[in-house]
């Protein structure tokens, strides 16, 4: 069985276990328990770590004589400080997964969940207010969650075959993603489809810095982010250049579960990150109003009415005009570039609405962006992407530097780079959904790598390409009057000529549309004909 065809397996039982249990509260159980499993499994290894070091002569821990490296490596196993020295969770005893599953039968299973996953939490401080601890409360039938026990319990973790972040964190992105799918709109809340984090990501290419989401849901940006540097690690490593990535992570989340899933899936890939002290809007209880970072990556709700705008109307974030208070798109803008260091760079996913509008202000406030020069690049999105909304959207690239140096060698100051990604698209992972195929996604990102000249770039120059990308003065778009959807400045694609005289092509084709008229003509008699021998005249 191959990883995807057990991914969904898996995926399938869990989903037969749900019952009538929604998929929006479900998840959390789930999510809860394939992570549970995993710091558990994460223990275990741990402990057979320190067991070696032990029996290692070149080990800092070796012991000699047999018999007290033996009443060592015992004693060691069981000491909270190994595992807190390599940043590994303390299970408590009672609390892992093991214990747990050999009781899976048993009727107060859940309330045994709940109390194991309290534990856990007082002893690793991290982790408090973070555990799903509602098993008790869950309304599933009899037997159910032992069954769904029995099912994670067949997630199997190997740091010597997979390192520390793969197969959990594959199922719990996976997992993420079926969810999703089985919630509809309400997935917005906590999902972005991997796809789009992905062509955020290639475009952005986060290295080195502060990396921070102000609506970061269930933490995709920050785990593809962290892959695409080490990815691009290896790459610098082997060419010599000697570069270091490192990202600092930083984000907010209004809804308390979905803080929980991000901080769950941060856990479950290796990485830590500072989600504020608690749950709440970025707006009214901004968790890092002196953060200036390097990147942002986002998906806020868009077209939000109810943002308590009507509180903020003199907040200094709003150096380019007041937002309406009926829409929150451009108080997001204006929120993450007050948040944006010298150098930094967003992306940000909003509704197609966002590049036209006029209404309550809003063109004012996009004329006042571009007039001053942090409008980098704008890329309108093909619809189907998302399984959750079918709201057309499109990709927001803000800079604060767009000067040769750091950010890329080209200058391109007072000018806007516009891609019309609609056909771009080559994948499809259903009648209903498609997606960037990783070609896809290497075209898109190299448009905009050559166009700044930046280190990611893979040496071609850019040109444009007319129905795909254009580089816009600042005079271009106001002569469209500030409008910044990418169709209006990319153009049509050049039909090739058939060298075919214009009435020549005239004559051929009103004689095939005579002809496809005669046929049709002769069918509506043959029609006639059969219904009339029926007795149902015409």
């Amino acid at each position: 069985m191959t990883n995807e065809e057990f991914k969904k397996t898996l995926w399938d039982t869990a989903n037969k276990l749900r019952g009538s249990v929604s998929a929006a509260e479900y998840k959390y159980p789930v999510l809860g328990l394939v992570f549970l499993k995993y710091v558990s499994d994460m223990f275990d290894a741990q402990s057979a770590v320190i067991r070696h070091r032990v029996s290692e002569p070149e080990s800092d821990l070796y012991i000699a004589d047999p018999k007290t490296r033996d009443e060592a490596a015992e004693s060691f196993a069981k000491d909270k400080t190994f595992y807190d020295q390599d940043n590994v969770f303390w299970i408590p005893a009672g609390a892992h997964f093991s214990s747990l599953l050999a009781q899976a039968t048993a009727p107060d299973i859940a309330q045994k969940l709940d109390k194991a996953l309290g534990e856990i939490e007082a002893e690793n401080a991290s982790l408090k207010g973070v555990l799903y601890r509602e098993f008790s409360r869950l309304a599933l039938e009899p037997g159910k969650l032992g069954e769904l026990m029995g099912l994670v319990a067949r997630l199997k973790f190997d740091p010597d075959k997979h390192g520390s972040r793969d197969v959990f964190g594959e199922v719990y992105e996976y997992f993420l993603g079926q969810f999703a799918m089985n919630e509809g709109a309400k997935a917005g809340e906590f999902y972005t489809p991997k796809n789009v984090v992905n062509l955020l990501v290639e475009i952005l290419a986060p290295f080195k810095g502060k990396i921070y989401d102000p609506a970061c849901g269930s933490g995709g940006m920050f785990v593809q982010s962290a892959k695409f540097k080490d990815a691009h690690q290896s790459i610098f490593d082997k060419s010599g250049l000697g570069k270091q990535g490192d990202l600092a992570i930083y984000g907010q989340e209004l809804m308390a579960q979905t803080r929980r899933l991000c901080l769950m899936n941060l856990a479950v890939h290796g990485l830590d990150g500072d989600l504020g002290q608690t749950y709440g809007s970025s707006f009214t209880n901004d968790q890092h109003k002196t953060l200036r970072a390097d990147y942002i990556l986002a998906n806020p709700p868009f077209n939000i009415s109810d943002w308590d705008g009507d509180k903020l109307t003199d907040d200094p974030r709003w150096v380019h005009g007041i937002p309406p208070k009926g829409n929150a798109n451009f108080a997001w803008l204006q929120h993450m570039l007050a948040r944006l260091s010298g150098r930094g760079r967003a992306g940000i996913v909003l509704a197609n609405g966002s590049m036209s509008s006029q209404q309550s202000g809003e063109g004012d406030i996009r004329r006042a962006m571009v007039q001053a020069d942090v409008v980098e690049c704008m890329v309108a999105l093909p619809g189907q992407l998302f399984s959750n909304t079918q709201i057309p959207v499109c990709l927001w690239f803000l800079s604060r530097n767009k000067a040769p140096g750091e950010n890329g060698k080209v200058d391109r100051r007072q000018q806007i780079l516009f891609i019309d990604a609609r056909k771009a698209v080559s994948g499809r992972i259903s009648r209903t959904q498609i997606e960037f195929t990783e070609a896809d996604l290497q075209r898109l990102g190299q448009t905009y790598h050559r166009w700044r000249g930046t280190d990611f770039s893979d040496g071609g120059a850019y040109a444009d390409e007319a129905g795909f990308c254009y580089s816009a003065s600042l005079e271009d778009v106001e002569k469209h009057g500030f409008v910044l959807t990418p169709g209006r400045y990319v153009g049509a694609v050049m039909e090739d000529d058939d060298d075919e005289a214009f009435a020549d092509k005239m004559d051929r084709l009103t004689a095939q549309l005579a002809e496809q008229m005669a046929k049709g003509s002769e069918l509506d008699a043959v029609i006639r004909e059969k219904l009339g021998a029926l007795g149902y005249g015409v």
